[in-house]
């Protein structure tokens, strides 16, 4: 019989979901978060480790598509003036508890003897908040979440704004001729074009496809996922990240009575993907720089852990939010965010950090991951929650 190469498609997919299965039971049966287990799945199989799989980029690329799909079926159960509303809300909230992150982060990676430029780069990877860990773990059963999930939506989708800046300003320093400013215009006018097109798009095309073929299923599950990927080719063609076509996308979307049955049908597919998403994580740390890191990233960690939630729950109170939705939302937040890798990794690449910086901020990261998901599994309701009393869907 034929051996099957480490690096075929076939094999990477056998260690990604067998390899869950086994160690999310182990994690079920020991009351561990399952989002730690498939991040420790990626850590023991890859390229630093057991090395199963040698490179962990294939998989990277996969798990980008469950971000995608998240935030597409997000945007599904928002209605546009219900978000435009809430986005005025959050505003200043976003704005402030921004700025406070990225002090904290500096003051504390300057002390341990970072560049100044390093410090900035540091303190901007490191203000944004989880949307997969944020989000993923929010049921949407009841009206509290429901407005909950909304408030979340409004400062994470504020902070995406603020992270294309940040990525368009990495990219411009790390170019020899300075600032795109081609690429700056393209940004500005392109996000209100995209957005006008997908709303004309849905209305005059999308809309009347799904009422004349609303009664074949395979169709309803097949047109949606190619509008959804259709305008995230989009916005990565103007600069936008695809996040943001996918929101987009799942907004034009959120009016027509159909849109719930589309969300219902794709939490599998995004499922499958986001598992792909966490593995990644963890397979694509290289532990030989953690010694290097552990004590600034610790820090690093802890402060985000604990002045996050109280920092939102300070602003949204002040906002007018009740003190137990802001506290939820606060603690929901306190963490990195895949954005921080996606800045650790751009700016290595560019020579504007040292790979040292890079690992410092991978590695606080991941420990929010961690002790983030683990404390909201335990205390708040969740899908994948350990406790029969918190699992909700």
């Amino acid at each position: 019989m034929p051996a099957v190469p480490h690096d075929s498609l076939v094999f990477l997919i056998f260690v990604v979901f067998a390899g869950a299965a086994v160690l999310t039971t182990l994690a079920l049966y020991t009351r561990q978060s399952m989002l730690v287990a498939y991040m420790l799945l990626g850590f023991l199989v890859g390229p630093f480790e057991l090395k199963l799989v040698p490179d962990a980029h294939m998989v990277s690329e996969v798990g980008e598509i469950g971000i995608i799909f998240l935030l597409f079926l997000l945007g599904l159960h928002l209605q546009p003036k219900s978000l435009i509303n809430l986005l005025r809300r959050t505003m200043i909230v976003t704005v402030a508890s921004s700025v406070a992150f990225a002090i904290i982060s500096y003051v504390v990676t300057f002390y341990f003897a970072y560049t100044h430029a390093e410090s900035i780069i540091i303190a901007a990877a490191l203000l944004f908040s989880s949307t997969i860990i944020g989000l993923k773990l929010l049921p949407t059963t009841v009206l509290h979440h429901r407005h909950t999930g909304d408030v979340m939506i409004s400062v994470l989708l504020l902070q995406d704004l603020i992270a294309i800046i940040v990525l368009l300003a990495i990219r411009s320093a790390g170019t020899a001729g300075g600032t795109d400013w081609h690429e700056v215009l393209t940004i500005v006018l392109g996000f209100p074009a995209l957005i006008a097109f997908a709303f004309l798009f849905e209305r005059y095309v999308l809309m009347r496809l799904l009422r004349r073929f609303n009664h074949i299923k395979e169709y309803i599950f097949l047109l949606p996922i190619g509008w959804c990927l259709s305008l995230v080719v989009a916005a990565k063609l103007i600069g936008l990240s695809p996040e943001v076509g996918a929101f987009i996308a799942g907004v034009a979307l959120a009016e027509h009575p159909i849109s719930q049955y589309i969300a219902e049908n794709l939490k599998p597919l995004r499922d499958f993907f986001l598992i792909a998403f966490f593995f990644s994580i963890g397979a694509t740390f290289d532990p030989h720089y953690l010694g290097q890191v552990i004590i600034p990233a610790t820090i690093l960690a802890v402060c985000i852990l604990v002045l996050k939630p109280v920092i939102y729950r300070y602003l949204l109170v002040r906002s007018g939010e009740e003190s137990s939705v802001a506290w939820e939302v606060g603690f929901r937040l306190g963490q990195a965010s895949e954005f921080s890798l996606l800045v650790a990794y751009l700016a290595a690449n560019s020579h504007l950090i040292s790979e040292k910086a890079s690992y410092l901020i991978q590695a606080a990261t991941i420990m929010t991951f961690i002790f983030s998901s683990y404390f909201i599994v335990a205390r708040y309701p969740t899908p994948v929650a350990t406790s029969e009393k918190l699992r909700r869907d």
